[in-house]
């Protein structure tokens, strides 16, 4: 496989697959976000997402990964990412994030998403739309010619520009024939810096953005990692490649 800095270059066909492998996540996510609703534990969302994953004949790309034992990652509130899935109920008022991950005919694919349940307050509600859009902003600098941190500039940019901070301890990743493959994606830094990118690269973006300190904690359980302060934090992702005509969502 061909490969520019370290970072594998995707061909056609395996991009093909991955467009495949994205549309089914996509639609799996879609279904588990229906689910969401007050009073439902963490441990039946991930039951959920396991039938889905089950059902759609993929492969669970997170349980067993070092030995997580969830197929979703799934955090609440203050929850930033790696939640284990457990009998914590879930209610009105709170946010959810989802990370989920499949493997398709050899090839990962992985995204998230963080979901209101109920009526939260504004503040928590604006803290996801910044999140969310500042995914779109990373995605836009993933273009043939441009530099890998300028898709993190362009995230922390506009994260702190809106008075929130992002996470620093976890990063974006490169993605095809194994989870996490070269580079690393921080969602901070300086424009301009790291690998030129091409056509072909396919990357995990996954902002994770805090209302307080980006300062973060691991729990006892050795996996879930929530905010040092307390305050909520929303993530999202997507699966992009870049192409010639700039990137391509392959998990929307």
């Amino acid at each position: 496989m061909k490969s520019v800095a370290g970072i594998k270059i995707k061909s056609t066909n395996e991009v093909d697959i991955l467009r495949k492998a994205g549309k089914i996540l996509s639609s799996i996510v879609l279904q588990l976000q229906g689910s969401l609703t007050s009073g439902i534990t963490t441990k039946e969302i991930d039951r959920r997402a396991e039938e889905l994953i089950r059902r759609n004949k993929v492969i669970s790309a997170f349980k067993g990964y070092r030995g997580f034992p969830g197929c979703a990652c799934i955090s609440v509130n203050d929850g930033v990412v790696h939640g284990i899935p457990n009998n914590r109920v879930v209610n009105n008022g709170d946010i959810v994030s989802l990370d989920l991950g499949i493997i398709y005919e050899g090839y990962y694919s992985d995204t998230a998403v963080t979901v209101p349940v109920g009526d939260v307050p504004p503040d928590v509600s604006r803290l996801m739309e910044v999140a969310q859009a500042s995914l779109s902003r990373g995605i836009e600098q993933a273009r043939v010619g441009n530099r890998l941190s300028d898709i993190s500039f362009a995230v922390q940019s506009f994260v702190e520009m809106h008075g929130f901070s992002v996470v620093r301890d976890f990063v974006g990743h490169g993605i095809g024939r194994a989870l996490h493959e070269e580079p690393e994606i921080p969602n901070y830094g300086r424009a301009g810096q790291g690998p030129v990118l091409a056509e072909g690269m396919v990357f995990a973006i996954e902002p994770m953005v805090n209302m307080g300190t980006h300062r973060t904690k691991v729990l006892n359980d050795g996996w879930t990692v929530v905010t040092e302060d307390g305050k909520p934090s929303a993530h999202f992702e997507h699966t992009i490649v870049i192409t010639a005509n700039g990137p391509e969502i392959l998990t929307k």
